[in-house]
């Protein structure tokens, strides 16, 4: 489902007025498109904020316009915390876009329940479908994911109907891996054997 964004024109420009709006709770945005002038806009900090949360990618203009728009990029403070503008790209019902969709992880794997580390290598995949089906995210299921086994983004289950996979089917999502320590072990005692086994051949010629 789209969330909704009450828009007002904004005319002002410069570091100074942003700061302004920011204070009073306001933030500054883009709209631009199909061939389109674009458009300065003045946004809800709240409503950008619940639409982060939800993880929205689809958004319906109300207010000064009246429009549908893809969030098409955010610039954050150096924190990485708070948005300081949006661009907002036009898109109309029908329309195909490619979206990156975050991908989140559901059950419990059996290789973390035997001491494994599970590592999400991949957070978001490129994925083409209609404007009307972006999903706020997806899923791979870990349920059946083994100590040292990994999972690809062929295995995400919840694509939408008529969707694209743009990522290469083949990339690792998420892995179950030996704890560091572990591994480390594994490689020194692989590391140490040729030695030892050379050892005891010497041993044997000498006597």
């Amino acid at each position: 489902m789209a969330e909704q964004f009450t828009v007002e024109r904004r005319e002002g420009r410069g570091k100074h007025h942003s700061k302004q709006m920011r204070a009073a709770g306001k933030l500054p945005a883009v709209l631009y498109g199909h061939g389109e002038d674009s458009v300065s806009l003045t946004l809800s900090a709240d409503q950008v904020a619940a639409a982060m949360r939800h993880g929205s990618k689809l958004i319906e203009l109300t207010g000064a316009l009246t429009e549908s728009a893809l969030i098409h990029q955010l610039q954050w403070d150096p924190y990485g915390v708070d948005v300081l503008h949006m661009d907002l790209m036009r898109v109309r019902a029908g329309e195909r876009i490619s979206v990156e969709v975050a991908v989140v992880l559901r059950g419990e794997s059996p290789g973390a329940k035997e001491g494994g580390v599970i590592d999400q290598v991949l957070h978001e995949v490129e994925i083409e479908t209609d404007v009307a089906s972006i999903p706020e995210r997806l899923h791979i299921n870990i349920n059946e994911l083994q100590l040292e086994e990994s999972l690809t983004a062929a295995e995400i289950e919840d694509l939408p109907e008529g969707a694209k996979l743009l990522t290469d089917a083949e990339q690792v999502v998420v892995q179950c891996n030996r704890p560091q320590e572990e591994a480390e072990e594994e490689a020194a005692e692989g590391a140490a054997e040729p030695e030892l086994i050379g050892g005891r051949e010497e041993e044997k010629e000498g006597e």
